[in-house]
C-alpha cells in the first residue's frame, strides 16, 4: 500500500508517470502531447530488450497535436498503445509541405517487434491539395514486425499506410485507412481482416482517379490480403492496386463496395511503376446488397515500356481459400495474441481511464 500511494502522489506531479509496475502500464495526461511523447520515451527506455513483456500506454480521448514533428518512434518491442476510442483518440502531425516525402513525414514510426496499437485515430495533416505534384504524408510507417492494429483509424492522402519491411509480417482487424494515391503501400505479409478502406477525391473537383494498394513484394510469399474489407469511395474513380517493384502480391477477398460504379474496368493498374510481374488477384467482390459482382473473367496484360505480361485476376473459391490467416501466418496466430492483448488493454483502460 505504501508503494500505491507512492505512485498515485506521482500521477499528481508529473505529465505521464508508471502507475502500475506489476501491469506495466504508463498513463498519458489527457489532450497532453508532451506527455505522450514522454510515455513513449520511456516505454522504449523500458522495453529496449526483445523479450520484453508488454508495456500498456493508455491514452485518454483528446487530441495530442505533434505540431511540425515528424517520425516519433517507437524502439522499444512489445508496446501497446491503447486509446480510449479510435474516435476520439487522436494522434495528429502537421508537416510543411515542403517536407513531403514517404521516409521523413509519418506521425508514427515503428522501429520493433511485437507493438499493438488499438482504438486511436493517426493523422497526418500535411497540405496534401496544395503540396504540388505529390503530398506524400505517412500515418504510421512501420519498419518493424509481427504488428497487429486494431481499431486503428489512420487518416492522409497519399501514402498514408507503409510498411517498410521486406520481411515484416502484419494483422490488421477492424481498421479504418483513408487514402487517395497508393495510400497502402509497401513490403511484406499483411493480412487486413474487416477493414474499411475509404478513398478520398484525387483532387478537389474529385478529378484524377485513387489507387488503393502499391505492394512492392520482395522476400515474402503472400503480399497483402484483404479479407472482408469494405470499400467506401468518396467521388474519384478507383483501383485496387498497381504494382511498385519486384513481384507484387495483392489479393482482395470478399470485398464489399459500397460505389462500384466507381471501381475502374480494369479493376488493378496495367501499367506497371517498376515491374510487370504484378501477382494480383480477386474473388467474390459484391455490392451493399450482396450481389456477386465480380466479372467472370479479368485478363490483363500489365506493361512496363516494352515488356508485357497478361495474366486473369478473377480466381476460383479453392484459389482463394488458400489464403487463409492460419496459412499466412503458420508460425505466429496473431488473431489469438490481439484477443488477449484486447482483452487486457480493456480491463487496464477500465481501471485507469
Amino acid at each position: 500500500m505504501g508503494k500505491l500511494r507512492i505512485l498515485c502522489a506521482v500521477v499528481l506531479m508529473a505529465v505521464s508517470v508508471l502507475v502500475s509496475a506489476r501491469e506495466r502500464v504508463i498513463v498519458v495526461k489527457a489532450g497532453d502531447a508532451g506527455s505522450l511523447l514522454e510515455a513513449i520515451d520511456e516505454a522504449n527506455r523500458q522495453n529496449a530488450d526483445s523479450l520484453s513483456k508488454q508495456l500498456y500506454i493508455l491514452i485518454p480521448d483528446g487530441l495530442y497535436d505533434l505540431g511540425e514533428r515528424t517520425l516519433t518512434t517507437l524502439t522499444g518491442h512489445n508496446i501497446s498503445l491503447i486509446g480510449q476510442s479510435m474516435a476520439g483518440t487522436i494522434i495528429k502531425n502537421t508537416p510543411p509541405v515542403e517536407m513531403e516525402g514517404i521516409s521523413k513525414t509519418a506521425t508514427i514510426r515503428n522501429m520493433a517487434s511485437g507493438i499493438f496499437l488499438q482504438d486511436l485515430t493517426l493523422q497526418n495533416a500535411l497540405d496534401y491539395y496544395h503540396s504540388g505534384a505529390a503530398g506524400r504524408a505517412v500515418c504510421y510507417h512501420d519498419k518493424g514486425t509481427r504488428s497487429i492494429l486494431n481499431r486503428v483509424r489512420m487518416l492522409s492522402y497519399q501514402d498514408t499506410y507503409y510498411t517498410d519491411n521486406v520481411e515484416g509480417q502484419t494483422y490488421l482487424l477492424d481498421a479504418e485507412i483513408h487514402g487517395t494515391i497508393d495510400f497502402i503501400c509497401g513490403a511484406g505479409d499483411v493480412f487486413f481482416d474487416h477493414c474499411l478502406i475509404v478513398t478520398e477525391p484525387r483532387n478537389t473537383d474529385g478529378t484524377g482517379e485513387d489507387v488503393i494498394a502499391a505492394p512492392r513484394t520482395l522476400d515474402t510469399p503472400w503480399g497483402y490480403i484483404f479479407s472482408d474489407c469494405t470499400i467506401e469511395s468518396r467521388l474519384s474513380k478507383f483501383l485496387y492496386a498497381r504494382g511498385w517493384q519486384k513481384t507484387p502480391h495483392c489479393v482482395w477477398l470478399n470485398t464489399t463496395l459500397l460505389t462500384p460504379d466507381l471501381l475502374l474496368p480494369s479493376r488493378f493498374d496495367p501499367q506497371g511503376m517498376r515491374t510487370i510481374n504484378s501477382d494480383f488477384r480477386e474473388y467474390h467482390t459484391t455490392d451493399l446488397q450482396g450481389n456477386d459482382i465480380t466479372p467472370s473473367s479479368n485478363i490483363i496484360t500489365f506493361t512496363l515500356d516494352d515488356n508485357k505480361n497478361t495474366v486473369e485476376t478473377v480466381i476460383s473459391s479453392e484459389e482463394a481459400a488458400k489464403y487463409q490467416l492460419k496459412n499466412v501466418f503458420p508460425k505466429w496466430r496473431p488473431e489469438k495474441q490481439l484477443k488477449k492483448l484486447s482483452r487486457k488493454a480493456e480491463k487496464l483502460k477500465k481501471q485507469y481511464l
